[in-house]
């Protein structure tokens, strides 16, 4: 296709959403675009360096498969490795029950599902304005390229940025939460054996420099109350701080916390360099950005509130399983609020909560659903995403072939289309409590 040509779907944002979502919408057809910012495809689980998808099990019971699945199982087939039996038993804790996926050898897959999927893929851009399409009843995308502003043209948008950055644009309608749950740089640190360490003396040294304000207790955990050096270097830094305040949701928030980030980061291997045993850590990799876990989230035609989670809600517009607990990272520093589900309850997310207030040919899928704010901090997570990518990317296609909008598009026709690409589709008409 050349630039002018118009596209059946356009994606903003190549992370865990997006990029299902494209595949899903190329693999049924349909003429798709893929836009991303960064020059790599993965979003939290390659330049956030938060590479542990899930959960994909609810118990043993697997309840999110389809196109996000089979990009885990690839890559971890083109690895040589195994699902891991943690995945599905019940007995692990929830964080244990991860599937570790190659962080390197994984954008190298993307790539290549994307291009099987026949999707033009847009590197090193960024939208710059959201418009209807002159005439027509699609969207009209203005994107910042390295060569200059440059115009799309598409049927169906769906917005995976996370931000809901397509959204705002457009003029829907957000929800924006006073306080936000702390990001994550990650890092992986090498050059010393855990075992050999004095953590107790460690500790009383890295006590002595929070007192004297070098250090927050956050730069290496989640609670900002004791200090805990020991489980960030058992860890080695993989998903192990909290950076406290600030929305990222736009330039000016992120550069901010980008630099805020690397400068606790730097302070910390410092004071762990100067630690007997530590005189040679290193760090490995560091995540080109932070791990973001809230922003925003759109105002959408269905919302998702706590009791709809926790209560196992089936909705009458169900889309995909979600299984993973409520997970809120607390704003000021106190650790996580996490409430696992009770045994057996099994969320849905509706149609309705990708289709953001008063738009017409218009989705989002990944974080930033219709949804408050402990809800969201169950559906942010990797393998939802990527469930709510998909069927963002099923109905695209769908109402890009027949012409109408993602809201009317027929639920059998989307089950079929999901089916035929290995997704798991709820039970709507056969659930125990379903509402109407």
């Amino acid at each position: 296709m050349t630039a002018s040509e118009p596209y059946d779907v356009i994606v903003l944002g190549g992370g865990t959403a997006g990029v299902v979502a494209a595949i899903q919408a190329g693999r049924a057809g349909a003429r798709t675009l893929l836009v991303e910012k960064t020059g790599m495809l993965g979003g939290t689980m390659t330049v956030g360096g938060v590479n542990n998808p899930g959960l994909f099990f609810a118990g043993t019971r697997q309840v999110i498969a389809g196109i996000g699945w089979e990009l885990v199982t690839r890559c971890l087939a083109e690895a040589g490795q195994k699902v891991p039996e943690e995945a599905k038993d019940p007995g692990k804790p929830f964080w244990q029950r991860h599937v570790p996926v190659d962080r390197f050898l994984l954008p190298m897959l993307l790539d290549e599902m994307v291009a099987e999927a026949g999707v033009t893929l847009l590197l090193h851009s960024m939208v710059a304005a959201v418009a209807p399409a002159d005439g027509q009843s699609g969207w009209q995308v203005t994107l910042c390229t390295k060569s200059g502003l440059e115009t799309r043209t598409c049927a169906v948008l769906i917005d995976c940025t996370g931000d809901a950055t397509g959204a705002a644009l457009a003029g829907l309608p957000l929800e924006i939460p006073e306080e936000v749950q702390p990001a994550t740089l990650c890092c992986h640190a090498t050059g010393y054996d855990p075992s050999q360490l004095d953590i107790a003396a460690i500790n009383r040294a890295f006590q002595a420099e929070v007192a004297a304000g070098r250090l927050r207790y956050t730069d290496v955990s989640f609670a900002d109350g004791a200090p805990d050096v020991g489980r960030w270097l058992a860890t080695r830094g993989e998903n192990s701080n909290h950076l406290l305040g600030g929305n990222a949701r736009d330039s000016e928030g992120k550069t901010r916390m980008e630099l805020a980030a690397r400068r606790q980061l730097l302070e910390l291997y410092r004071f762990l360099r100067r630690q007997p045993g530590l005189e040679r850590l290193r760090f490995e990799f560091v995540a080109p950005e932070c791990g973001v876990r809230e922003t925003v989230t759109i105002r959408g035609k269905a919302r998702v509130t706590l009791d709809d989670y926790t209560g196992g809600r089936v909705w009458d517009d169900a889309v995909c399983y979600a299984c993973y607990p409520i997970d809120l990272h607390i704003a000021s520093g106190q650790g996580t609020d996490v409430r696992l589900l009770p045994d057996g309850v099994v969320p849905t997310v509706p149609r309705g909560a990708l289709l953001p207030e008063g738009s017409r040919n218009f989705l989002v899928a990944g974080r930033c659903l219709s949804s408050d704010r402990l809800a969201n901090s169950a559906l942010r997570v990797q393998a939802t995403c990527m469930a709510t990518g998909q069927a963002a990317g099923a109905l695209a296609a769908l109402a890009a072939r027949t012409g109408i909008d993602p809201e009317a598009v027929s639920l059998d026709d989307l089950d079929a289309l999901l089916l035929q690409h290995a997704a798991i589709v709820p039970e709507r008409d056969n659930a125990k409590g379903q509402h109407s």
